[in-house]
């Protein structure tokens, strides 16, 4: 990008940049927060999965590799999208009690 571009007033020192930058951290936080919980419940899924496939001659006949994988990717993408829309809800309300009285939109 050239250095000799003016920035517009609007784009400088705003509070819409400032909102932006607010909202693209909190959403990077929730990212995080999700992919940590989406580990967690890929793991804590997978083991169960397993095992029972290997011990129960129910499971051993009826879950296919196609049903582990969606068993372990189901609770993965649970976890993933409901603790990240918590975090993100909840840094949110955080940033927005932290804001003083004065601000206006």
């Amino acid at each position: 990008m050239a250095k000799n571009v003016p920035q517009s007033p609007m784009e400088k020192h705003s509070l819409t940049s400032f909102d932006q930058q607010l909202a693209k951290r909190c959403s990077h936080e929730g990212v995080k927060a999700g992919v940590k919980a989406a580990v967690v419940a890929t793991i804590a899924s997978a083991i169960p999965t397993f095992a029972s496939v290997r011990m129960l001659p129910w499971a051993k006949a009826n879950l296919n590799p196609t049903a582990q994988a969606l068993i372990i990717s189901t609770a993965a993408g649970m976890a993933y999208f409901i603790v990240a829309d918590k975090t993100i809800l909840a840094t949110a309300r955080r940033n927005s009690f932290h804001r003083g009285p004065n601000y206006e939109a």
